[in-house]
């Protein structure tokens, strides 16, 4: 009896963890199916080749938004990694720093604050002391959005590391500093770079903190000194917009970033397994 309860019991909680997961994936699943459907027929060769069109005006691209995102990404991606790799190695690698307590609850709090209130950090210490608004001041608030989580991931996974490794690399002789550069990140490059991804993936879909700093540019530019558009932020502008034809578009542009958010979570799972 004792043995059929059992089975019974594990019966049930398979039941409701298939069932829990079931509900998760089928809001996501509608989601994704209802973007896909509405913005599937914007995404021509115009889309990815034109600048907009003027208001009221149908046809154009988003040319200069999908460029902006692209720079925009990268640099926030390329400051954050710096930073965050940083303070993780820090943490993780000396745990006794006096630091280490100011980093882990600026990194908690930095993890918790709306992703607006980036952009307005970023607006009083990018777009002021500059005089207008630009690309940087966009990857600024961006980066400041994904160095928390390259800070835990980066942690996490270096405290994964077998401290042989590190021992093996003092016991010859060669600096602390060196044996991180040389042995422990390289050990740690995996889980690193999925820290990456994933930072990528939370903030390219982020609109909110460039409404402050990127601003917007219906023109194609590559110097991130200057506004630039990106595709959350015209994603935003279309959709509130009146004319149909933008409305077209913006579902076209939400349907671009979901796939764009998808590879980048997908490359962070292939890097977890390298």
């Amino acid at each position: 009896m004792n043995l059929r309860r059992r089975y019974l019991r594990d019966r049930v909680m398979q039941g409701l963890v298939y069932l829990g997961t079931l509900a998760v994936l089928l809001p996501l699943f509608f989601i994704l199916y209802y973007v896909f459907v509405q913005g599937i027929g914007a995404l021509d060769l115009a889309f990815f080749t034109r600048p907009p069109a003027p208001p009221g005006e149908g046809g154009g691209g988003m040319l200069p938004a999908i460029v902006g995102s692209l720079v925009v990404d990268l640099i926030a991606l390329a400051l954050a990694a710096v930073f965050g790799v940083a303070a993780g190695v820090l943490l993780a690698e000396y745990p006794d720093h006096p630091l280490n307590p100011f980093l882990h609850l600026v990194s908690d709090v930095m993890a918790g604050l709306p992703a607006i209130l980036m952009g307005l950090v970023a607006f009083v210490l990018v777009v002021k002391p500059m005089g207008h608004f630009s690309g940087l001041s966009g990857a600024v608030a961006l980066a400041l959005i994904m160095v928390p989580i390259i800070t835990r991931a980066t942690e996490g996974v270096l405290k994964l590391i077998p401290w042989e490794i590190t021992e093996a690399g003092l016991a010859l002789g060669l600096p602390r500093w060196r044996v991180i550069l040389s042995l422990v990140l390289p050990a740690a490059r995996g889980g690193i770079l999925t820290g990456l991804m994933l930072a990528l993936a939370r903030g390219a879909g982020e609109a909110a903190p460039l409404l402050f700093t990127a601003f917007g540019n219906p023109f194609l530019t590559l110097n991130p000194l200057e506004p630039m558009d990106t595709l959350p932020l015209k994603l935003y502008v279309y959709a509130i917009s009146p004319y149909e034809d933008w409305h077209r578009q913006a579902w076209g542009a939400a349907l671009l970033l979901a796939a764009a958010i998808m590879v980048a979570n997908y490359l962070a799972r292939r890097a977890t397994r390298s």
